[in-house]
């Protein structure tokens, strides 16, 4: 997990730790959640309330935020700012590269944490450093969550030992990318900034990795209509060593256009927040 560390670790805020640790939880009341965006990752989210509880919704089609709101027992915002204001501990964007952009400070500088799942917005050098002024001024964290790939712990190492090279080749279906082809057909080449300002939607794999690595992703977007999942492989050579990590994703049970590994991805993220033995890098 890559996270905007604003604050010391002896200063996280009690209220996230009770939630999580030893008996206290019986004691102090668990961390309360925002959901800034009312689709199917926050359908999920919803469901697997353990440790934590919806406290309030926003989403630009009200009737949507309605709608979870009554399955989980949060309040449906009709507006940001009500949102923004509510008694939450924590935001998961779970919307859009939009969403984030519009409304990522925001969420901080009203004094929550934020969990980004539309990670392609942080591709903007600007935008990013913005981002993270805001979280240091709050005194609050940006988490990145590991989303529909795995071993981005490991590649935080680029930060120290560097990276010499790292490739991101993605494979998926011509449908999910708005194409029609007929054959494996190589759809794009290059940065990965550059890569999720083409395909905002289906790339912001890219972007947690270059942020993970500490440096830039050569990427490669396939349009193959013979995979019936998201194909995410990952290659890095450094003085570490070399490493090929290959992920096929299965699609989310309602959405086939959700990893239900990025879902699954942010409920282990809200679990861990107050866990005393930490695992991984």
């Amino acid at each position: 997990m890559f996270a905007v560390r604003s604050r010391p670790q002896e200063c996280v805020d009690e209220r996230l730790r009770a939630a999580f640790v030893g008996t206290e939880s019986s004691t102090h009341p668990v961390i309360r959640v925002g959901l800034l965006g009312c689709g199917n990752i926050s359908h999920l989210i919803a469901a697997q309330t353990g440790g934590f509880e919806i406290a309030a919704l926003y989403d630009q089609a009200p009737e949507r935020a309605c709608e979870l709101a009554e399955r989980c027992g949060g309040r449906a915002c009709d507006s940001f700012e009500a949102f923004a204001a509510a008694d939450v501990d924590l935001v998961v964007e779970a919307a859009s590269v939009g969403a984030v952009r519009t409304h990522g400070e925001a969420v901080l500088r009203a004094g929550k944490d934020l969990v980004v799942m539309s990670v392609g917005a942080l591709a903007d050098p600007a935008f990013l450093s913005r981002l993270r002024s805001a979280a240091v001024m709050s005194r609050r964290r940006v988490y990145i969550p590991s989303g529909a790939v795995m071993g981005l712990d490991n590649l935080k190492i680029g930060r120290i030992g560097g990276i010499d090279r790292l490739v991101l080749r993605t494979t998926k279906s011509p449908a999910s990318l708005g194409l029609r082809v007929t054959e494996r057909t190589l759809v794009f080449r290059g940065r990965a900034d550059e890569c999720v300002k083409a395909f905002p939607k289906n790339i912001n794999v890219s972007a947690a990795i270059a942020l993970a690595a500490g440096r830039e992703v050569e990427v490669e977007l396939w349009a193959d209509p013979a995979v019936d999942r998201n194909i995410h492989e990952i290659r890095a050579e450094g003085p570490f060593g070399d490493a090929y990590i290959r992920i096929r994703n299965v699609p989310s049970p309602d959405n086939p256009a959700t990893s239900y590994l990025a879902a699954l991805s942010i409920l282990v993220l809200l679990r861990d927040l107050g866990e005393p033995i930490v695992v991984g890098t």
